[in-house]
């Protein structure tokens, strides 16, 4: 997506929606109107997963995680247009989860779609390397589900591996997931975008 020069400054124009300073920083529950559940997407896309979600289960509030300010623009435009109450973003590098999240306050993690980071020098940066369970394990209750959902193989096998020796417990492994679409899966972009090229959708559900 191109560089838009005044992406921060509109971002920052839709503060009740977008926190892009981290003012939320340990208090996100301050974020919301009213204190439920929390559910959080690491990696947005163009942002139709979340809004779905948020829309689908008022009853949960949603937070979205992205680090590309041009990305975000498009979830902010959807959230804007949907005026959800249960629904906010922020602008976080995944690698500051711990700073930003208060321990145990998480109760869902969602990742739809990540880098694969396929070359090995750069395993330590894909969202299912020990480093990053670690740090979900600190946000998340007790015994809450990591749902994950990629089109690329390799990235599945190194996540189910990765969980397995970091002592997850799997719920569901699904090898193709538009085989038998569960009712409550909802397409993202890339999901619309890899399945239509012919490619196999896996989705892992696991819980520390």
């Amino acid at each position: 997506m191109r560089n838009k020069p005044w992406a921060f400054d509109y971002l920052k124009s839709n503060a009740h929606l977008v926190d892009v300073e981290e003012n939320y920083k340990g208090r996100i529950k301050e974020f919301f109107p009213k204190e439920q559940d929390l559910h959080i997407e690491i990696g947005t896309g163009m942002g139709t997963f979340i809004t779905s979600l948020a829309a689908r289960n008022p009853n949960i509030n949603y937070l979205g995680i992205e680090i590309d300010k041009n990305v975000m623009i498009r979830v902010v435009e959807k959230a804007e247009a949907l005026k959800l109450d249960n629904l906010r973003l922020v602008l976080l590098d995944a690698n500051h989860l711990n700073d930003y999240f208060q321990v145990s306050e998480v109760d869902k993690i969602y990742l739809n779609f990540s880098d694969p980071w396929p070359k090995n020098r750069h395993a330590k940066r894909r969202l299912t390397h020990s480093t990053f369970l670690t740090s979900y394990k600190s946000i998340l209750r007790e015994d809450a589900i990591v749902e994950f959902k990629t089109d690329n193989r390799g990235l599945f096998e190194f996540s189910l591996m990765s969980m397995n020796e970091f002592g997850m417990t799997f719920q569901n492994i699904n090898l193709d997931v538009h085989a038998e679409e569960p009712e409550e899966n909802i397409r993202t972009e890339y999901e619309e975008k890899f399945s239509s090229q012919g490619h196999k959708i896996y989705w892992i559900q696991a819980s520390f």
